[in-house]
């Protein structure tokens, strides 16, 4: 009987292998991608993309594309958004922002910032990754809509845990944190006069989701620090936000839980401004299409209080 050889396959046979499996990988990944885009379900695309990014420390093949398209996260997600509910589509991003102002050239009136900046919800219906999405994802559905509307607008990207860090604070003194970036910002654009401070609250979901018109929502809270000695212009400025949320929103807000006295701040950084505010949105529990949602009606309301003062 005649024996058969068969002839192992080289290493160039295998980079070949290799290079086609990739390549079938990724084009699969960018039909999918395609797919979800011009399917009914454009939000979970955008909430797949955003876990993957948020605060990723591993690479993935997905995420090496999408970096090559956006040089920062902060575009990607506000394409996403606009691809989302504006029908902009990636190539029409891609043309826009080499058309945005540099940021010594723009004038912000608005600033958004999270002290803490960990406070997750819960990962997407899409994907069970380990990396959860945080409360800083509303920061850019905030600036998406304000900018739309033709408020110039500043989001804080830099780490609160790194200056924790460097000065030997504890979670404690995340508000002398973020108190540092609110100055910094301010020096660097005189002009800013809003300071929303997004936060999420720690309830069960029972307790931090309604529904309106068949929508489900993530719930609003808002925090006034009673021992800002000038607290009153502050509770003056979101009462008249928590006002339209209830005319327009009726369930939405929880309304505004005034704090004082021991084991709680007590100011918020509210002395830094008539308008500096803190908002909650939603618990751990929420799905980020209830936090898109309540991020939209929020903004709404904002910038109709705003367009007050401001028209």
């Amino acid at each position: 009987m005649k024996k058969r050889f068969f002839k192992r396959p080289n290493s160039k046979t295998k980079k070949v292998k290799k290079f086609f499996f990739s390549l079938l990988f990724i084009l699969g990944i960018i039909i999918s991608y395609q797919y979800l885009n011009n399917s009914n379900i454009k939000l979970n695309n955008k909430e797949f993309v955003e876990i993957l990014l948020s605060n990723a420390e591993e690479s993935s093949a997905l995420k090496k594309l999408l970096m090559t398209i956006f040089p920062t996260k902060k575009e990607m997600v506000k394409t996403l958004i606009k691809s989302t509910y504006q029908g902009v589509t990636i190539a029409e991003k891609e043309e826009e922002t080499t058309q945005v102002l540099a940021k010594e050239e723009i004038k912000p009136l608005i600033y958004i910032y999270n002290t803490h900046q960990t406070e997750e919800y819960t990962p997407s219906s899409f994907v069970e990754y380990s990396v959860m999405p945080t409360v800083q994802m509303n920061n850019y559905i905030l600036e998406e809509r304000f900018e739309k509307k033709g408020y110039q607008t500043v989001v804080e990207e830099k780490n609160i845990k790194e200056v924790l860090n460097r000065n030997g604070w504890n979670y404690a003194g995340s508000y002398q944190a973020s108190r540092i970036f609110l100055e910094e910002a301010k020096k660097t654009y005189p002009t800013l006069k809003y300071f929303i401070d997004v936060h999420r609250d720690s309830l069960s979901k029972d307790r931090t989701t309604k529904t309106i018109n068949n929508k489900n929502y993530a719930t609003i809270l808002f925090i006034i620090g009673m021992e800002n000695p000038n607290y009153a212009q502050n509770l003056e400025f979101v009462e008249k936000i928590n006002a339209k949320l209830n005319e327009k929103y009726p369930t939405l807000s929880k309304g505004i839980y005034k704090k004082q006295g021991a084991g709680v701040n007590g100011v918020y950084n509210q002395d830094f401004s008539p308008y500096t505010i803190l908002v909650e949105m939603g618990g751990p529990e929420n799905r980020i299409d209830e936090i898109l949602n309540t991020s939209l009606a929020f903004s709404e309301c904002f910038l109709e209080v705003i367009d007050e003062y401001e028209l």
